[in-house]
């Protein structure tokens, strides 16, 4: 009896054709992270933890300890002298707890339950060997869980995201602001910290949903009502910002009470991720390609899937996948457009795609700039159905695959047919040589 599927044969270019069924779950699966190139850890709403091989689809631990839904996870490797590197993970729930896990033996190593609020999110800084819990406030832990310090209260909302910087920052945000900490070690030797409010940073018109750092230069936020602000690392400063989705400017025909009734989710920044080149914003059901030199948009997919985005991944292969609450998973390629020199390309970051009207000046610069820069597009090769349900996240394993988990309460492992068919000869052929079956010569 096999658990393998296989799909979407007619569509060329997607390698994806067969596809392994994980179940165990009971409840909407929202996270997944890798440990090691081939172990993945899942979470979601029933407060399970399950670790899987990302090869064989093969359960390795079942995880309890927490009494509700899984918020936050996060891996981290110890780096104790005296042993061999340990993989760990971290949990945090809506239990109010955060829980320490090692991946070899699939025990708790320790528990820390503390906490005020439900911690929202958890950040290993590997540089400071310290990790952070964002909730109502801001935590910084060692090692051995240990309390080295924390902000006082910031809102009940809480932070949602929290980003690495250099100079032993981090951003978070927390509603519509974003708050930049310092972590400063104490001078004496011992094991005292600080963790210092630096600098609230409030462009932002609305809460902030996606934090992603580019490099040590650069990060970027995205907010509920399509706002992109690329940020200087360093010193803090706005480099470039994209703001204009529901402007009433770009549509004077719009009534502001006819604005203020679209649905909010139309422009939502769910997801942002980035190379070194680009940053890939997942708004509402459209996918962005937004390039950091040019600050501009430089290809879009308006429509990418038929409900909201939730992730976006850049492959090494100029492919993107993308993931929706539609329950399905797409596989992109960004090409560059053969573009006739007279064809007019409205500027601007979403009234570029027609969210607005562009004036004769407008026309001018963009075709001047169009006979000097490639356009690119979006395009679909690959469509991966195997969801029932809103489809949250997935990880890409390389040639081993890629993992998608959903709020049908099961995770895929997505695989190479072709590959995976070589592998299954290769090993018959083994098993005939050992058995003697084969006359080898």
């Amino acid at each position: 009896k096999s658990s393998v599927q296989t799909i979407g044969e007619e569509q060329i270019q997607n390698p994806y054709t067969e596809l392994l069924v994980l179940k165990g779950h009971q409840d909407i699966v929202r996270f997944l992270v890798q440990i090691d190139d081939c172990r993945f850890a899942s979470a979601g709403d029933d407060g399970i933890i399950f670790l899987w091989n990302a090869q064989t689809g093969e359960k390795l631990f079942e995880l309890h300890g927490h009494t509700q839904k899984i918020t936050a996870i996060a891996p981290f490797s110890s780096s104790d002298a005296s042993e061999e590197k340990k993989h760990l993970i971290l949990t945090a729930s809506a239990d109010r707890t955060v829980i320490v896990w090692d991946c070899t033996s699939g025990r708790q190593v320790q528990t820390v339950s503390c906490f005020h609020s439900t911690v929202k999110c958890l950040t290993v800084l590997q540089r400071l060997d310290v990790w952070l819990s964002g909730g109502s406030d801001l935590c910084v832990w060692n090692q051995k869980l240990n309390l080295l310090c924390k902000t006082s209260h910031l809102t009940d909302a809480g932070i949602s995201a929290l980003v690495e910087l250099p100079k032993n920052c981090v951003a978070a945000a927390v509603g519509k602001e974003l708050i930049i900490f310092r972590l400063i070690a104490s001078n004496d030797g011992s094991e005292g910290w600080n963790v210092l409010e630096v600098k609230r940073l409030v462009d932002h018109q609305d809460n902030i949903l996606s934090l992603v750092s580019v490099n040590d230069l650069t990060f970027v936020t995205g907010s509920h009502v399509g706002e992109l602000i690329v940020w200087d690392a360093l010193d803090w400063t706005k480099k470039a910002s994209e703001c204009n989705f529901w402007d009433s400017s770009v549509h004077p025909d719009v009534q502001p009470e006819i604005k203020l009734s679209q649905s909010p989710n139309e422009t939502s920044v769910q997801h942002l991720t980035a190379d070194e080149e680009c940053v890939f914003a997942a708004v509402g059901k459209g996918i962005y390609v937004y390039n950091l030199q040019m600050k501009r948009v430089i290809a879009c997919q308006r429509t990418a899937h038929d409900s909201s985005v939730l992730h976006i991944e850049k492959l090494p292969n100029r492919q993107l996948i993308s993931c929706s609450e539609d329950g399905s998973v797409r596989i992109w390629e960004l090409r560059e457009k053969q573009q006739l020199p007279a064809e007019p390309v409205p500027t601007g970051f979403f009234n570029m795609w027609g969210f607005g009207r562009a004036n004769k000046q407008a026309n001018q610069a963009a075709k001047k700039m169009q006979e000097n820069t490639p356009m690119y597009f979006l395009e679909l090769v690959g469509d991966l159905i195997g969801h029932s349900s809103a489809v949250q996240m997935f990880l890409y394993f390389g040639e081993l695959g890629l993992a998608t988990c959903s709020a049908d309460h099961l995770i895929i492992l997505w695989k190479d047919g072709e590959r995976e068919s070589r592998l299954r000869s290769l090993t018959l052929f083994q098993k005939l040589a050992q058995n003697g079956d084969l006359q080898l010569k």
